[in-house]
């Protein structure tokens, strides 16, 4: 495997990270004041989600 497909697959992994990320926040959006434990539980999961593609990210450029 080249360096190249491995930035490309970085990119690209990131890209969907952030996507999924994007989709967890707004199911957050839409949740009533009585789901705090499911709210609290998705806010977990999406700072997990921007860790995630932070993380890939900084793959992406140490792979330069």
């Amino acid at each position: 495997m080249t360096i190249d497909t491995v930035r490309a697959e970085l990119a690209a992994s990131a890209e969907a990270v952030e996507r999924y990320r994007s989709r967890v926040a707004g199911l957050i959006d839409g949740l009533g004041a009585d789901q705090e434990d499911l709210a609290s539980a998705m806010y977990e999961a999406e700072r997990a989600l921007l860790t995630a593609h932070r993380l890939l990210l900084r793959a992406q450029k140490t792979a330069r």
